[in-house]
């Protein structure tokens, strides 16, 4: 007599389950960017968007890095990213935008699907921003007008574009149609809007890094936020005077990370009076 090979009803019924529950399982990991692939990079960078990621008590809070104008998360965040996630942080990066062309306050709204999908996957109450130049400046629309401010313990921003820029020439790339950069313009009906009143709204930790050697962000004091206790502008200079990084190289900086750790590692603002080490 032969032996009946078919599964039995109570196998085919194991078998169910385990597809089910690993399905389940592998769909967790992914639920949060489901609802922004439309926003996730064609390669992310090293270490970031894993919506399986669960944050720690150590770093409750998930980083999201915003690129720059004509930047994308793979190029601005290749150095950073994997460095926040081997220190312990959930990372995610976003493209938004058109590489950060396009109307502003349409990127906030990007950035607000984002982090809410990214407060989804991970189970987090806030997140954390970092962000180089337009994006530096772009989640402040987002915590202004759009809800960000319960939703953000810090944004860091590097040589963020916080009130324009003066350079003409900033961000000129031929016949390359850029709303973003006409509202990134000193005096700008947009950043009139963004600046007027409070500039560093909610209960939300600001820290401004820049570079006196900053060629896009002119003049550098530009990037600086006027407010109190919630906000550091740290000039890179002050402390570190043969640190001679740009604009562009700012985000591959070893020097800004260090102050970018620290602002994200403690309570508030990074603290000008306590400089990290220059080298």
């Amino acid at each position: 007599m032969g032996i009946d090979l078919r599964p039995t009803t109570t196998l085919r019924r194991a078998a169910l389950l385990l597809i089910t529950v690993a399905l389940t399982l592998g769909l967790a990991g992914t639920a949060g960017a489901a609802d922004v692939s439309d926003l996730l990079p064609a390669v992310s960078p090293p270490g970031a968007n894993d919506f399986s990621c669960r944050p720690t008590a150590e770093h409750p809070e998930p980083v999201v890095l915003v690129h720059g104008t004509f930047e994308g998360a793979a190029d601005n965040w290749a150095v950073v990213s994997p460095q926040l996630k081997a220190a312990g942080y959930c990372v995610f990066a976003l493209d938004y935008g058109d590489r950060a062309t396009g109307d502003i306050a349409a990127s906030a709204a990007q950035l607000e699907r984002f982090v809410d999908a990214v407060l989804a996957a991970t189970g987090a109450r806030k997140v954390s921003l970092v962000g180089h130049s337009q994006g530096g400046m772009m989640p402040r629309y987002y915590i202004k007008f759009l809800g960000g401010a319960n939703a953000v313990d810090d944004l860091v921003g590097l040589a963020p574009s916080n009130h324009g820029t003066t350079n003409p020439g900033a961000f000129v790339t031929g016949a390359t149609v850029c709303e973003a950069c006409a509202q990134q313009m000193a005096g700008s009906a947009f950043l009139q809007r963004l600046n007027a009143g409070d500039e560093t709204p909610g209960h939300v930790s600001y820290t401004v890094i820049e570079t006196r050697y900053d060629e896009v962000v002119t003049p550098y004091t530009s990037a600086f936020l006027a407010g109190g206790a919630n906000t550091a502008n740290i000039l890179l200079q002050d402390a570190c005077p043969a640190e001679v990084i740009d604009h562009h190289e700012i985000p591959n900086s070893a020097l800004a990370l260090r102050w970018t750790m620290q602002a994200l590692g403690r309570p508030g603002p990074a603290d000008p009076q306590s400089p990290p080490p220059c080298v």
